[in-house]
């Protein structure tokens, strides 16, 4: 007999992701503060070097992983449909649930039964989270059914609570206090089953001592979160990361920015005998968008993966 999808995906030895085409990207809401600081000469995207960015993004995930790609459309009011790191979360390789998120963001809100359907196509049985939950970028998984989530600006933290009384996880659960790193992936990023990037200056003491049983943190500093180090995805031993260093003036305050981030992140893999590929996305940083909102995980395969 046949396997469902979710079964295929959790069996197959290759990393599967979902990503969706830039087709109605657009900044007509402005919906976080970085989107709320750009001049208006500078919000508006423009379509053909996002589609551009987009299908490299694209031909470099699918040359090394299976990539599902959300049907979408140009319809304006799903101006963030790109994002589908904010759609939902699959519990884990064993679990074929699909939870969809119940955004706080009003306009993102018709993109719930988009995901419900899509998941369920799939064969994934889908739950809707009862509170504010905005998917894969505010819940990181570390091993196991060990997990970190942030609340307090896009999510609640009685979500957490509901996902460990039904389906038996062990959430970590971290405020988020800044309005510039409103998802959690602005602040966290699991490196490997050990090792997780926190910007440590983002959270209390008792939030890291939490973090600290559970996984080994590797600090940075604000001006490097900031500049979107935790907006990665790993795939197998690649670290993705977007960098618009190219376009920017050199000397410059945000060019010296731009160059030490992508310095401490070659620092930091070549430690882990993993490999950083760098990605511009500048045109979804007119959404205060980075790399990691484009991509949600079908399964975790690239962290079965020993490289040293």
């Amino acid at each position: 007999m046949l396997k469902n999808s979710p079964g295929i995906i959790s069996d197959l030895k290759m990393p599967v992701f979902l990503l969706a085409p830039p087709f109605s990207l657009n900044t007509n809401v402005r919906n976080n503060i970085w989107m709320e600081e750009l001049d208006e000469s500078a919000i508006n995207v423009n379509s053909k070097v996002a589609l551009r960015q987009f299908y490299k993004l694209y031909s470099f995930m699918s040359s090394q992983s299976l990539v599902y790609l959300l049907p979408s459309d140009t319809h304006q009011e799903l101006q963030d449909q790109v994002y589908v790191a904010n759609l939902g979360i699959i519990i884990g390789d064993e679990d074929p649930t699909a939870i969809v998120a119940n955004f706080a963001s009003e306009i993102r809100r018709s993109e719930t039964p988009i995901g419900v359907s899509f998941f369920e196509s799939l064969g994934y049985k889908t739950e809707v989270a009862p509170y504010y939950f905005e998917g894969e970028a505010e819940l990181k998984h570390l091993h196991d059914n060990v997990l970190v989530g942030g609340y307090g600006i896009r999510s609640d933290i009685k979500t957490y609570d509901w996902m460990e009384e039904k389906f038996g996880l062990n959430i970590v659960k971290v405020e988020e206090r800044d309005p510039y790193l409103y998802h959690l992936d602005c602040s966290i990023f699991p490196l490997d089953k050990e090792n997780t990037l926190v910007y440590t200056g983002g959270f209390n003491s008792d939030e890291l001592k939490g973090l600290e049983k559970v996984t080994n943190i590797i600090s940075i500093s604000k001006d490097i979160a900031y500049s979107g180090i935790c907006n990665s995805v790993r795939v197998n031993q690649h670290i993705l990361c977007s960098s618009n260093i190219n376009d920017l003036k050199a000397g410059t305050e945000e060019y010296i920015y731009e160059m030490n981030k992508n310095h401490e992140l070659e620092k930091i893999c070549s430690k882990l005998a993993l490999t950083p590929k760098l990605f511009n996305l500048s045109e979804y940083m007119k959404s205060g968008a980075l790399l990691s909102c484009m991509v949600m995980h079908l399964n975790r395969y690239s962290y079965k993966i020993q490289v040293i």
